[in-house]
């Protein structure tokens, strides 16, 4: 985990970032499609707003690490480009709004310089590595499992197998069964296991939320760690050749399991074992030497309510001894570019230079001295950051809804802070209770993580009885992290007026302290009574006949609602344009050829197969042909253009899994990836003249 880079990877980044400059200026002389642009520019980490003419950029930090140097280089570049808010995300980036698409390769270019990365932060890639935030500090975890998260951000970083796929990839490393990383959600989740003295994981694959969540399916209880990146490697090249690319609704991983079954799935898996660049993969994995912070603080600790509440809900002592790691519970994630940096220059040197961001949206700040603790309550005092209850459900998880969003349905900021104002205000007990965990989402595709909440929300829209259109919530309960990579996903309970958001959880606290046994969990609570009894519960909320002009505006605004959704960057769409296509196919065999003389045989295969999916989708839809996964398009190529290519392109073309990725089979895979392209370009032409003539 060396922060100095190589020569090729500093040449890597520039040659990045001058090509999103090169493709900028050629968007905006027409040369590039829109839909293909939005590609380009998702993969490097500039995401459209709902505002027109602005971009988000996401800043990708693997497992949430940050040091108080890239902490401060992260708030100056929000100042001079965005607004001077950083959005800390449940995939533990970081994101900056409002941003010129001009500007983004100064950006990026800027936050390089202290190795901070926008690749493949967004996009039909592998997102951000995410990672329990206790880990390597945290007293019950097995191992440490930050290097092997890491490991894996690396390895997959501009990596040819995962640069357009389908849809996105995430992944998550919890460091203990507790599964604080919420791995049972994710395409790939791992957890810490040691078997005979050796360390491994427990693999989890296929989980995902969204509009329709589905629970991970265990691939081995026992993975050894030296098979982890193969492993990765083998589902991401499966999933890049039979998943879906048309339906984005279909897309992830999740569907493609659902749809050919999850023995069938591994079976793909284990084909690709041959092709692989690595057999095994040896992570580095000793134990990071724990600096102590050198300046030590000689305040004593307030006799209050308020230190004593924060500390024993915000603190807990490491598993190295003396030493404490504190969680900062930052209201919906936003934490202006000014509180940075005054945290910066009054925590550093009293605290660890290794500072995370939190899946709950806040920051996690370790190996603090005990008597450092009431000096860092103080500072975080100052900034109004010391609240109590970080990971309570006090602290509620939001997306940013209609703030920024194009697919948001309704406001999830604003009344994130009136649910948290009732929870403060009238329900202060609640304030230590870790058991229940409120999220809300402004749509249905769950980036608030609602559909695994205890207590969850999402945006959504009714119709009163003249027929006007409100904000709605739908509401939903009894979903949660089980552990051991098992969870619970959220049942549907009924839809609300946004308004009356609010008293859904005055009914739902009162009604539970009122009527649980004597240490009944919620979740127990919601099983026992059941699921119409909370329906029930509920429904006057979603009396219609008694609405008000007020119901109509929804929280934060001061218009009439109205459900303005745009087109979703999630995932880029992928763009079918036969010319484009064709020129990203000799674009591949371009890179192909390079890594062959980098001597990087697996890249240059795999670029050289992409080369000859693409040409191949291009012609097929000269044809009208528009398949949805590559083996549709290799079969539907033998089916339509036999005659031009003696009906072998299937052969050929998956040689990809039969062969090592040897120096020979990748110049000669190469050969034939030049020689379709060529003949692909020749019946292009024809085809075009046909058209014509």
């Amino acid at each position: 985990m060396q922060s100095f880079r190589t020569e090729l990877e500093n040449a890597l980044v520039e040659k990045d970032i001058i090509d999103l400059e090169r493709k900028i200026r050629l968007f905006r002389e027409g040369a590039i499609h829109d839909d293909k642009f939005r590609s380009l520019r998702l993969a490097r980490g500039v995401y459209g707003q709902r505002q027109s003419g602005v971009q988000m950029v996401r800043i990708k930090l693997p497992y949430g690490k940050m040091t108080f140097k890239q902490w401060k280089k992260i708030s100056d570049i929000s100042d001079e480009y965005s607004t001077g808010n950083l959005h800390l995300t449940t995939r533990q980036d970081i994101q900056i709004h409002f941003v010129s698409l001009d500007r983004t390769p100064e950006l990026w270019a800027k936050l390089e310089e202290d190795s901070v990365t926008l690749r493949e932060a967004c996009g039909n890639t592998v997102r951000n590595v995410t990672a329990s935030v206790t880990a390597g500090v945290d007293p019950n975890e097995l191992f440490d499992v930050t290097p092997y998260a890491h490991a894996v951000f690396s390895y997959f970083l501009r990596n040819p197998i995962c640069q357009e796929m389908g849809r996105k990839i995430k992944i998550a490393f919890s460091n203990t069964s507790e599964d604080t990383a919420l791995a049972y959600i994710h395409d790939m989740g791992f957890l810490p296991a040691i078997k005979d003295g050796l360390r491994g994981f427990k693999v989890v694959v296929g989980g995902g939320l969204g509009s329709q969540p589905r629970l991970a399916d265990v691939a081995y209880e026992f993975l050894a760690a030296d098979q982890l990146i193969p492993f990765v490697e083998s589902v991401l090249r499966v999933f890049d050749r039979h998943g879906e690319r048309n339906s984005r609704s279909k897309a992830r991983m999740k569907f493609l399991i659902q749809k050919i079954g999850f023995e069938a799935f591994m079976q793909l898996v284990e084909e690709e074992a041959k092709a692989l660049k690595n057999k095994f993969f040896e992570i580095e994995a000793t134990e990071e030497e724990v600096q102590v912070p050198e300046k030590i603080s000689d305040l004593a600790a307030p006799d209050t309510e308020a230190y004593q509440t924060w500390y024993s809900t915000n603190v807990f002592e490491q598993k190295q001894k003396g030493l404490y790691g504190v969680f900062v519970r930052i209201t919906l994630g936003d934490i202006s570019s000014t509180a940075s940096r005054n945290l910066i220059s009054k925590l550093e040197g009293y605290t660890g230079d290794d500072i995370r961001v939190t899946i709950n949206q806040g920051l996690f700040l370790k190996n603090i001295p005990a008597a450092n603790l009431p000096y860092v309550f103080n500072v975080l005092t100052e900034e109004n950051v010391a609240a109590a209850g970080a990971n309570s459900l006090a602290n509620i998880t939001a997306c940013p809804g209609t703030d920024t969003c194009n697919l948001a349905i309704s406001d999830s900021t604003f009344i994130t802070k009136v649910f948290e104002k009732v929870i403060n205000e009238e329900f202060p007990d609640l304030i230590k209770n870790n058991d229940i965990k409120i999220k809300i989402s402004g749509c249905m595709n769950s980036c608030g993580q609602h559909g695994m909440a205890h207590i969850g929300f999402h945006g959504s829209s009714l119709k009163s009885l003249d027929k006007r259109v409100l904000p709605a919530l739908q509401v939903l309960l009894g979903g949660g992290t089980l552990g051991d990579g098992l969870g619970r996903v959220s049942e549907k309970i009924i839809k609300v007026p946004s308004k009356r958001g609010p008293e859904v959880l005055r009914y739902l606290f009162a009604d539970y302290t009122d009527n649980k046994l004597e240490g009944e969990y919620f979740n127990d609570y919601f099983d026992r009574q059941g699921k119409i009894y909370f329906y029930d519960l509920l429904k006057p909320l979603a009396d219609l006949g008694t609405v008000q002009e007020n119901d109509f505006v929804d929280w934060g605004h001061e218009e009439l609602f109205s459900t303005a959704i745009g087109v979703g960057e999630c995932a880029a769409v992928m763009i079918d344009l036969v010319a484009t296509l064709l020129f990203e196919a000799e674009e591949k065999i371009d890179l192909a050829k390079e890594c062959f003389d980098n001597q990087q045989w697996a890249d240059a295969i795999y670029h050289a197969y992409s080369a000859q999916i693409n040409a191949a989708k291009g012609l097929l839809l000269d044809k009208n042909v528009n398949c949805s996964t590559q083996m549709k398009v290799i079969s539907e190529f033998d089916k339509n253009y036999a005659d031009d290519f003696n009906g072998k392109f299937s052969e050929d073309v998956l040689q990809i899994n039969k062969n090592e990725p040897s120096q020979e089979f990748a110049q000669a895979f190469i050969a034939q990836a030049i020689d379709f392209h060529k003949k692909a370009s020749l019946v292009r032409e024809r085809n075009q003249k046909e058209v014509f003539a």
